[in-house]
């Protein structure tokens, strides 16, 4: 039987959800959130598409938990915006539109520059970052538009990583799932992740040199240019 869900090869199978032992009430709450998470991590990762059908049975099996549990879970995303529930049919990979590109970037406007302000810019998250810019510079280089988008993807967490709270990072993490699935709408532009590459070298720069005002204003504007560019694909 061929997958809905499992998109990529066989030998990247969805890891099923298991932990130690816990209470009744308490495994199935932790079961739920980790089934969310592999789902929300597989739509941040690109490899579920806006409009993909999640059938319940299969990923159900796939990841080891009941199908009341995966309804669960899929409540949990559909909360997120991440999916929809359509009545009749079943759950699909949400589509995303120009409301939700507004409200995504109104919420990046304020947490990530606050983090460029505020954050601390320990050398090792810095080092980090630099890395980052490297793997996206030869994702350039090879026209790989997937790489280039992973990159971006964990530059903008690495940035929650200065504020050194969990809060924030788990907020960056549901709001660049969400991105990723705005992302399908640029898949055939390299220009449009490359052009992102330089900006994001840019802002590294002067966070290392310590102009964190100017980081911020220069992180906004380019949140809101992004912001323009996506509102011409999907509007």
């Amino acid at each position: 039987m061929t997958s809905n869900f499992a998109l990529e090869p066989p030998s990247a199978p969805v890891a099923p959800v298991h932990g130690p032992p816990t209470p009744l009430g308490a495994h199935r709450a932790q079961a739920r959130a980790l089934a969310a998470g592999r789902l929300r991590e597989r739509i941040s990762g690109g490899h579920l598409a806006p409009g993909t059908k999640l059938s319940e049975h299969v990923i159900a099996q796939e990841l080891g938990v009941s199908r009341n549990t995966l309804r669960e879970a899929f409540t949990m995303l559909a909360e997120e915006s991440l999916v929809d529930r359509v009545p009749n049919r079943g759950v699909f990979v949400a589509h995303p539109t120009a409301g939700d590109v507004r409200e995504i970037y109104n919420a990046r406007r304020i947490i990530e520059p606050g983090a460029v302000l505020w954050g601390s810019c320990s050398e090792q998250v810095l080092t980090g970052l630099w890395s980052v810019i490297e793997a996206a510079r030869a994702a350039r280089a090879a026209g790989d538009i997937t790489g280039m988008a992973d990159a971006n993807q964990r530059f903008h967490r690495g940035l929650m990583d200065l504020t050194g709270s969990d809060t924030l990072v788990t907020t960056m993490d549901r709001l660049l799932a969400r991105m990723r699935l705005m992302f399908h709408s640029m898949s055939t532009d390299p220009g449009f992740h490359g052009d992102y590459v330089d900006r994001n070298a840019e802002l590294l720069r002067l966070l290392e040199a310590g102009e964190r005002e100017r980081a911020a204003e220069s992180l906004r504007e380019y949140l809101s240019f992004a912001e323009a560019q996506l509102l011409d694909h999907v509007e």
